[in-house]
């Protein structure tokens, strides 16, 4: 749901690109997202120590937890993927949460972000398979004997759409619900701080949906590289 005013907008408008951000409101807070995190990740590094403090330790904390996480799922095979689940991880709790504050769009309340992602998700997962296995990933398809091959073909196919239209609905569906829920708050009893509260559970909640779309990024993953039996 969009806010009344989105501050982006505004500054797009100054620049005679209103029509655009009025359209694309996703597109315009994605790309606050995207340069968030571009800026603070060229702080936490631009001066990196033996001792950190500050930025850097915070920024350790968070990306060794996402990798000793990603490898005790995926395997030490699994560590090439790291940049992309972490990076997917980070992209999606911030996008989640920027809608918490008045005057912003949650990016992952739209179909546009959330479907594109798991397109990244689904095309991966089979380059993934093809790299490790070769022509031998088919065996994923076929089942575990032969005369099996019509009846799995068709259902294995069948779930691995279904992969897409699962991390798609899931994260919009709930990101959308949460701004929905808090725009009736703001509505209702704003004046009163009434939603304050619930800040610190809509937050939890985007962690959540963040990690469960990671979760799920990495069990495919992990599904795509193991033997097929």
């Amino acid at each position: 749901m969009e806010h009344p005013i989105i501050f982006i907008t505004l500054l797009f408008e100054k620049i005679g690109l209103g029509h655009f951000a009025h359209e694309w409101p996703w597109v315009t807070n994605s790309w606050l997202i995207m340069l968030l995190l571009i800026i603070s990740g060229k702080i936490a590094t631009s001066s990196i120590k033996m001792i950190p403090g500050g930025a850097q330790s915070f920024f350790e904390v968070v990306i060794e937890g996402i990798e000793n996480f990603m490898v005790d799922v995926m395997g030490e095979e699994g560590r090439a993927m790291f940049p992309l689940i972490a990076t997917l991880f980070l992209y999606i709790f911030c996008c989640n949460c920027i809608g918490l504050i008045p005057g912003f769009f949650s990016p992952t309340a739209s179909l546009n972000t959330t479907l594109s992602m798991a397109l990244i998700v689904f095309v991966l997962t089979h380059v993934i398979g093809i790299k490790n296995h070769g022509t031998h990933y088919i065996k994923h398809f076929c089942g575990p004997v032969w005369w099996l091959i019509p009846l799995m073909v068709p259902i294995e196919i069948v779930g691995h759409l279904a992969r897409v239209l699962s991390l798609t609905f899931r994260l919009f569906g709930n990101i959308m619900a949460e701004d929905l829920v808090l725009a009736i708050l703001m509505i209702l009893a704003g004046q009163f701080l009434a939603p304050l509260p619930m800040f610190f559970l809509f937050i939890f909640a985007d962690f959540v949906q963040a990690f469960i779309f990671s979760m799920l990024t990495m069990m495919y993953f992990a599904g795509a590289m193991e033997e097929a039996h």
